[in-house]
């Protein structure tokens, strides 16, 4: 437990500290901490010296900052874990809540500006906001914990094992004492900072006589500020911004990710339950069927596809018959090339004795592999007509443990999980089990032949499958350091192998990297037969490939429509070289893979 509040902390000021803070500074320091500062007539007094007039100084001090903080640590901590779950319970829209936080500072906002309409608003929870304070404060603290209670709705902050695995535990109502310490530990860590400003901006008022002779002006700035946040968050104006800085807090919280005792101790925090624990008991690509207990059920899906009328699947409810859950997503080479041996498993045997069902759970890498229709189209080009599974929140992801795409986790008629296959590979030894558990659930079937689709896994010695995100990057090798933000960056003069480069003006973020001008280039040293790239935006994206013993080859690859896959080099045999990309304005590449 310790450990766990540690974790919290740390990945919490982490947070505070970064660019996803500063859309909120704005109101914490006018709403947070001018607004509660000290009426010039408590501050004449505190200069007095007096034992009495130091008492009525004290007495009229605010303690507005803290309910803001305090307000935003409790919503975002209940909402955080609660509110993914409780609107599913309800059947409401996931963004519900989001809208309600904008709504609320919206009309906090008119409040500070209209004092009367924020004494209304204030009056259900006037007890909790009066906690603690004075009551010569109580009038600049009305309406303090309200706002700290919209923005703890409204708070994003950055992505991390420590957000991830808390967002995990709500997605999937897996919610511990563990998962509350670490939320609570997280969110004080990361509001600790806007305390420490919120403090500020109320000492900066206390100081500045100007901030003293326009109070009311202040408050109605103040309230004017809220609005502005509100409308800003609406049209997600904040997520734009912090594209354009620069993630000065990277590398501090890639050493959070990287440590194995963090990993450990978030695993303990609710990714491995009675459910999913023996798991574990199988090993990887085994050639035999081994117990690897009870398959988890499938959860916190936001769409189906493939079934009739959009009806959810249950394990539960597939007693009887054989089942293969496989995790993908439509972008993915990895997947792609594994796609072919799942389909053709299922139109061979889905009505062979009991039955064999497939359900594909698309649990997307990329921003854009969210959207359904983008789901529907990958599905439509890969062929796949078994039911689809879109988990969005990660829910059915993290109920398997899962960290791979694919993955495989073969299923009998009992509910055991009996095989488990991350990475592509060994599709014939996973069909004879797929053939075995039929038997077994029915010792009297007549099996067809087995399916003969061609494995097209790439063997060992090729370039791994390279990311532009910042958060997954691994073999750059250019100038200057890859960091989220807007930058020139420099071809490396001697690429080496397995590892790529950028030169021109672009822009990178967790997504990928998108070209800022006509002039961004990619290179990259590639070993392989094939090379592909994932590509979005519009434009025409020149591709050169030199060396592989064959003369450059230049083609030109029309970048429209959704993200997808597109062919650089298809070759019929390994080799190596160099790819040059030449990136139209606007495009954005997201990851290479090879084969």
């Amino acid at each position: 437990m310790g450990t766990l509040i540690a974790i919290g902390l740390l990945g919490g000021l982490i947070t505070g500290i970064s660019p996803c803070i500063l859309p909120m500074l704005p109101v914490i320091f006018f709403a947070g901490g001018v607004q509660g500062a000290r009426t010039p007539a408590a501050a004449d007094a505190g200069g007095a010296g007096g034992v009495g007039t130091a008492t009525a100084a004290r007495t009229r001090r605010s303690a507005r900052p803290y309910l803001v903080i305090a307000g935003l640590v409790l919503s975002f901590s209940v909402f955080t874990l609660f509110g993914s779950l409780l609107l599913s319970v309800l059947g409401l829209p996931q963004d519900l809540l989001r809208w309600a936080g904008i709504t609320l500072l919206v009309l906090l906002g008119i409040g500070m500006i209209v004092p009367r309409f924020e004494m209304v608003l204030e009056r259900p929870f006037q007890r909790i906001a009066a906690f603690g304070a004075a009551r010569g404060a109580a009038r600049q603290d009305r309406g303090a914990f309200v706002l700290g209670l919209g923005l703890g709705v409204l708070y994003v902050p950055c992505a991390g094992p420590v957000l991830a695995a808390i967002t995990v535990a709500g997605a999937t109502g897996d919610i511990g004492v563990g998962t509350v310490a670490l939320t609570v530990s997280f969110a004080a860590g990361a509001a600790l900072p806007l305390l420490i400003f919120a403090l500020a901006g109320r000492r900066i008022a206390e100081r500045v006589r100007a901030f003293q002779r326009h109070t009311r002006a202040i408050r109605t700035g103040g309230g004017g500020v809220v609005v502005l946040l509100a409308i800003a968050l609406a049209f997600d104006v904040p997520a734009a911004i912090q594209r354009m800085l620069p993630d000065y807090t990277g590398a501090l919280q890639q050493r959070i990710d990287s440590s194995e005792t963090v990993r450990e101790a978030l695993d303990l925090g609710g990714l491995v339950t009675d459910e999913n624990r023996e798991l574990s008991n199988c090993s990887n690509g085994a050639p035999v069927l081994e117990d690897c207990g009870p398959a988890p059920e499938i959860r916190g899906i936001d769409t189906w596809l493939n079934t009739p009328e959009g009806e959810a699947l249950r394990l539960e409810a597939l007693r009887g018959q054989v089942v293969l859950v496989d995790f993908w997503t439509y972008s993915c080479i990895n997947c792609q090339r594994a796609i072919p041996h799942v389909n053709a498993w299922y139109e061979r045997y889905r009505d062979v004795g009991k039955g064999f069902e497939v359900i594909g759970v698309h649990t997307p890498e990329f921003a854009f592999e969210r959207e359904t229709r983008n789901v529907v189209a990958g599905a439509e080009d890969l062929g796949v007509t078994y039911p689809i599974a879109q988990d969005n929140s990660y829910a059915t992801w993290t109920a398997y443990r899962n960290r791979y795409w694919p993955a495989q986790y073969l299923i009998d008629a009992d509910g055991t999980v009996r095989h488990i296959r991350l990475g592509e590979g060994g599709y014939e030894q996973t069909e004879q089990l797929v053939r075995e558990l039929l038997v077994d659930a029915d010792p009297g079937v007549r099996l067809p032949e087995a399916t003969g689709v061609r494995d097209a896994t790439p063997g060992e010695g090729i370039t791994p499958e390279t990311y532009f995100s910042v958060k997954r990057v691994v073999n750059y090798a250019g100038e200057p350091r890859y960091a989220a933000g807007r930058q020139e960056f420099t071809l490396a003069e001697a690429q080496q192998q397995d590892t790529f480069s950028l030169g021109g003006d672009w822009e990178v973020d967790f997504q990928g990297a998108r070209a800022m001008s006509d002039d961004a280039r990619v290179r990259l040293a590639y070993r392989s037969s094939d090379v592909f790239v994932v590509l979005g935006g519009e434009g025409t994206v020149v591709s050169t490939v030199t060396g592989g013993g064959r003369s450059a080859a230049t083609t030109e690859i029309d970048v429209s429509g959704n993200p997808r896959l597109y062919p650089v080099l298809e070759g019929d045999e390994p080799s190596e070289g160099l790819v040059h990309l030449e990136v139209p304005e606007g495009v954005r590449v997201y990851t290479m893979t090879f084969g």
